[in-house]
């Protein structure tokens, strides 16, 4: 008994013991290196950089529905909605967020790509931006918020709590995507020196999904993913290896839609100074818990099966490639995609689509009228819209682009209908690029060749990216680091690009040849900047 005794007072001094060092602990520990997530956690589920204060009772959702900025009621589509309220974003794991600050730190000073962008080429201004100049029109201190952690309803700030701190806007609450479909213009897709930018990749990265469904049309499989702050993104899944190339026997509209050309499409076009590919960024999804799960289609949950080798598949509904001969299957459940930033809703922003004038026939046998009259691009500058403005130049700029890229699947375009035809032209659905490095399909280069025009901007650009200091390859493959799939693209990709580079300056060569006054070749758009 005596024993007993003393072995209690013993484990119970002990435990004293250690509450005292714990409570020593907690009290000499710095505040700022406290590790308390829980203002973190609510800034990031409203769009606030982490850092900033933010009471518990702010952690609703604060951001105004493009429905409002465009005077619509119109509302998304139902099969993208979200079918979950209230979840909170939750952070990527531990590597995932790391990986992507390291990968950002390589866009900063000591870097090619940092100096490239510091270039006075990639410094000449754009025209001012005026209110009618805007994809929409907002009011930027007006507040927004549910009406309730049940309802779906948005309401301003004259029905809802006030939920921005002292000095801060109602702006300052956005989520990213929200920021980024606000700075949409007539000029540019985003800004050169977006600090937006770094943030919404990562957001396509690591945001939570809590809806999946497969999007409507195309040919090939792709999906439409949900975050708990209404933002979206459009899913392609991986369907090959980096290392393999088309064989030399597909017809160009046959070919796989490759996920890392998406990705590696959004930097290239982004390095050309371009800017009209929305932002892309790799991501490795769970197809157990963050597509088969919560999947509210019903078409797409009945293709779901596990393989013999103990894998999860699917194969959706679509044109080509969706059956059990070419299911997508995790390792696992673990499948590789890229995530790109869905543009606000058509019903609130109208796109018009293009017929490109340089299509290809789509025809086993048949060529395109392009392909049999050299003096085709004539006939072209008599056309509505391109016999006036830049539209013109500016699809020889996606010409060069697809060149380098190896994508012969441009068959269509779009712009936004409020800015007319004096905008940019969107490069949308670039999956079919980067399919080969072995060969350079020199026929995409047409436009340029028949047309023997180009932006003086554009071909400046060119021969800068040709140089050692900021050769493509190296730049490319340094912003391609920062992906979480990096390497996005195998080596001879990137060194293929080098080479059809010097292709499209020997082309402009050609027609400087042949040109009575350079200006007939290359356009001014830059005056006195360079």
């Amino acid at each position: 008994m005596l024993f007993q005794r003393k072995f209690k007072i013993s484990l119970l001094l002990l435990l004293l013991l250690a509450l005292l060092v714990h409570l020593v602990m907690d009290f000499a520990l710095p505040t700022t290196h406290r590790p308390c997530t829980c203002d973190t956690k609510a800034s990031k589920a409203v769009g606030v950089p982490s850092g900033s204060p933010m009471p518990a009772r702010h952690k609703k959702l604060s951001l105004r529905i493009l429905q409002d900025f465009s005077g619509s009621n119109s509302s998304l589509e139902k099969s993208s909605q979200p079918q979950i309220m209230g979840l909170h974003l939750r952070a990527g794991e531990p590597g995932v967020q790391q990986q992507h600050e390291e990968g950002n730190a390589g866009w900063t000073k000591g870097s090619k790509l940092a100096a490239l962008f510091e270039h006075p080429l990639y410094n000449i201004q754009v025209p001012e931006v005026t209110e009618k100049d805007k994809l929409f029109i907002i009011n930027p201190t007006e507040k927004f918020s549910l009406r309730s952690s049940r309802s779906d309803e948005w309401v301003s700030s004259s029905k809802a709590e006030t939920l921005l701190l002292t000095g801060k806007t109602a702006y300052d609450a956005y989520p990213t995507w929200l920021k980024f479909h606000i700075g949409i213009n007539r000029y540019e897709l985003y800004p050169r020196q977006d600090p937006l930018l770094p943030m919404l990749l990562q957001d396509l990265a690591t945001q939570r999904i809590v809806s999946s469904v497969q999007k409507s049309g195309g040919t090939q499989l792709k999906l439409i993913m949900t975050f708990p702050n209404y933002g979206q993104a459009l899913f392609k899944p991986m369907k090959q290896t980096r290392d393999q190339e088309t064989p030399i026997d597909f017809f160009y509209f046959s070919d796989f839609e490759r996920h890392n050309a998406e990705i590696a499409a959004f930097h290239l076009d982004r390095i050309l100074d371009f800017r009209r590919i929305p932002p892309v960024s790799g991501r490795l999804i769970n197809i157990t818990k963050e597509i088969r799960d919560i999947t509210t289609d019903k078409k797409l949950a009945k293709t779901f099966f596990i393989s013999p080798a103990g894998n999860v598949c699917f194969y959706g509904e679509c044109s080509y490639y969706c059956s059990t001969e070419h299911a997508l299957c995790g390792k696992p459940d673990r499948l590789e995609g890229s995530m790109a930033a869905l543009l606000p809703d058509k019903t609130l922003a109208k796109r018009r689509s293009w017929r490109s004038p340089w299509r290809r026939s789509y025809h086993k046998s048949k060529k395109a009228e392009w392909e049999l009259n050299p003096n085709y691009c004539a006939q072209v500058r008599e056309t509505p819209p391109y016999d006036r403005g830049h539209r013109l130049l500016d699809l020889i700029d996606m010409t060069i682009l697809d060149f380098l890229m190896g994508n012969m699947d441009r068959h269509h375009y779009e712009t936004f209908e409020k800015f007319g035809n004096d905008t940019f032209l969107l490069h949308l659905d670039n999956g079919r690029g980067f399919g080969t490095h072995s060969r350079d399909e020199v026929s995409i280069l047409a436009p340029l060749q028949q047309c023997c025009s180009i932006k003086k901007s554009t071909y400046l650009r060119l021969q800068l990216l040709a140089t050692q200091p900021y050769r493509l390859s190296d730049v490319l493959r340094e912003a391609l680091a920062a992906d979480l799939l990096a390497p996005v693209l195998a080596e001879p990709h990137l060194q293929a690009l080098d080479r059809r580079l010097g292709k499209v300056l020997v082309a402009v060569e050609h027609c400087l040849a042949r040109a009575a006054r350079q200006e007939e070749v290359l356009v001014d758009d830059v005056g006195s900047w360079v």
